[in-house]
């Protein structure tokens, strides 16, 4: 059976944000470039950087670039040309800006973010030779219906301009990552979307960002009297009955998400194609580390946005100018800036916000998200709706990745992304072998049962080492706790699957050991199993309803079993009682039985059955808001 035990670290604040250290030169750290301030040469509807109102026209110069490498001497830096719209800066200055960043040899990564609109073989060839390793990011909401937001100061659609700077970039051999906003004009649409960016060749990074604007209430100031037909367009979006008619919710967000990925797997884009949040999602489940900021704790301490006058402040996403800790001019030193964002009011608040996340179960995974955002929900009183598409994400991602044939599974809002850290067994396969093969030789194991009713190998309380044994094992009967031999009969008996844990739940009384859940551990043989497995479980669970006694609970987990043998995860499903919201352990304990009966029989009328699915209905897409506006 499995080894599990539950992992405590001295600091989960520093694991979901470090603050900068000017002693750790290790971590990089990103600065965003604003190199023409909010000037561009398009008037998006919903641009975040024009409602700051900040001076356009300036240019950031080599003088200023040269400064701020000598700041983070030292210390690994990514840089990311950004605006407004870099390339209005000309072909002169930014060569110049790119000169000075291929002199420091503290940089590391160079980018640019650009709508693409100006990108033309000229541009092309005074990247090739200033700066070869320049990346590019090309700013484009999908198809030419997703981009009804991006349009000219003439309120005419820019779509046919950057499919072109795309289909420019394959002829000259390069690649670029997409950033697309997610916005009404795609919802529902995810996989039209995806199936359209994939389609340029030069594409090979998906990222959908959403438009969380429902707290947008005014629309862009606007110098002069006459009022450009982008405005006017504004005008009219912002004033939707829910906020500006580009705005989408977070749930919807992450339907889309999911939806996304189901096409990015199921098309097999993913081949050439990485998509964001999905692959960070993926790589956080895995236990992996991931660049994204939403997902480390790198956050707003580790990102820098230098505006032409000289401010500088933390992250372009959080509102300015509370966002700003000097000016590049007032700063000698990284000790300086550290002690300026540690004074900073909405840093400070920022880091605070992370403190409900120490105790979600889905930290790990989840990261803490991003910053600024979780700030303007708490704002607005609606933090858990932030939280609640983080979870929903994750949940459907999980099941994506262990039935990644069977997407409905994704749907799912019952079984959840619950692991055990660590869950371990000698050999998985060997097991697997063994169970299938009842005339395989068993060997006698040691049993031993503790005063609390635990049994293994040393009969103590608490988690210790037990053998994994199989029903055709003739120790399987004993070494069975018996309180959840009736949860194993009908998962082994009647759906005729494998099972590598149980445990029919501990109080622990007068011991300093926290109370154990009764549980069973299901390890299906492949990810069609899995997925009828896990669909019978949500059915079994929402059959029981109002049959299970007030005082308990019952959960279906996902999580993975790792191979002390060759370090390989399989994924497995974990069905447990615990108390119910309200209710303690005692009065748990004096149910439990009643409440495995009724789950037990539960089991057993929600057989695995191939092509049914689960009790979790459909999610429901809005329709996209109309996006006609008369000017």
């Amino acid at each position: 059976m499995r080894r599990t035990t539950q992992q405590h670290e001295p600091d989960p604040i520093a694991q979901l944000y470090r603050g900068l250290d000017a002693e750790d030169t290790a971590s990089a750290v990103s600065v965003i470039l604003k190199l023409r301030g909010e000037t561009c040469d398009i008037d998006c509807l919903y641009c975040y950087e024009k409602r700051k109102e900040t001076p356009g026209g300036a240019r950031i110069d080599a003088g200023q670039v040269r400064r701020l490498a000598e700041l983070f001497q030292g210390r690994p830096l990514a840089v990311e040309l950004h605006g407004g719209e870099p390339l209005t800066a000309g072909h002169d200055h930014v060569a110049e800006v790119l000169c000075e960043l291929a002199a420091q040899p503290n940089v590391v990564r160079v980018s640019l973010q650009t709508n693409g609109v100006l990108l033309d073989a000229e541009w092309l060839d005074l990247f090739d030779d200033l700066y070869p390793g320049l990346d590019i990011g090309i700013s484009l909401d999908g198809d030419a219906e997703g981009n009804a937001w991006r349009v000219g100061y003439d309120g005419t659609p820019v779509y046919p301009r950057v499919a072109a700077a795309l289909r420019l970039l394959a002829d000259r051999g390069r690649k670029t990552g997409v950033i697309a906003a997610v916005t009404p004009a795609v919802i529902g649409r995810a996989e039209a979307v995806l199936d359209h960016l994939a389609g340029f060749a030069a594409v090979n990074a998906v990222s959908f960002v959403p438009c969380f604007d429902t707290s947008v209430q005014q629309p862009t100031a606007t110098p002069g009297r006459r009022l450009p037909a982008s405005r006017q367009l504004q005008r009219a979006a912002v004033r939707g009955p829910g906020g500006p008619t580009w705005a989408i919710s977070p749930d919807q967000y992450a339907e889309f998400v999911l939806a996304a990925t189901v096409c990015w797997i199921r098309a097999g884009h993913f081949a050439r194609l990485k998509l964001e949040p999905a692959v960070s999602t993926i790589r956080r489940l895995r236990g992996l580390d991931t660049g994204f900021c939403h997902f480390t704790n790198l956050k707003c301490d580790h990102v820098f946005t230098l505006y032409p006058d000289g401010r500088l402040g933390s992250c372009d996403e959080l509102p300015w100018p509370h966002a700003q800790l000097t000016h590049l001019n007032q700063v000698t030193d990284q000790t300086e800036i550290v002690a300026a964002q540690r004074r900073l009011p909405l840093l400070n608040q920022g880091k605070a916000l992370m403190e409900r996340c120490t105790s979600c179960s889905y930290r790990p995974a989840c990261g803490g998200g991003c910053v600024a955002t979780r700030w303007r929900y708490d704002k607005a009183g609606e933090q858990d709706a932030y939280c609640d598409y983080r979870i929903r994400m994750i949940d459907g991602i999980a099941a994506l990745l262990a039935q990644p044939a069977h997407p409905e599974g994704a749907r799912c809002r019952t079984v959840r992304w619950r692991p055990r850290t660590p869950n371990t067994m000698r050999n998985v396969a060997a097991f697997l072998a063994r169970w299938n093969s009842a005339d395989v030789p068993r060997t006698p194991v040691r049993l031993h049962t503790s005063a609390h009713g635990n049994i293994n190998t040393v009969g103590l309380p608490g988690v210790h080492e037990a053998d994994d044994l199989d029903p055709a094992h003739p120790q399987w009967h004993a070494a069975i706790e018996p309180g959840v031999r009736p949860l194993l009969d009908a998962v082994n008996r009647e759906w005729g699957l494998i099972t590598y844990d149980s445990c029919q739940g501990h109080p622990y009384t007068g011991l300093d050991l926290a109370p154990a859940e009764r549980r069973i551990g299901i390890l299906p043989r492949d990810p069609d199993e899995y997925a009828q497995a896990a669909a019978a479980l949500c059915r079994a669970v929402t059959a029981v309803g109002t049959a299970l006694p007030s005082t308990t609970k019952v959960t279906v987990g996902r999580a993975e079993l790792t191979c002390e043998a060759t370090g390989r995860t399989t994924p497995v499903l974990d069905l447990s009682l615990l108390p119910a919201p309200g209710h303690g352990w005692p009065t748990f304990f004096e149910t439990v039985e009643a409440a495995t009966a009724v789950v037990a029989d539960a089991l057993r009328r929600q057989r695995p059955v191939a092509g049914r699915g689960c009790s979790c209905p459909v999610p429901q897409v809005a329709a996209p808001a109309a996006q006609g506006v008369s000017v």
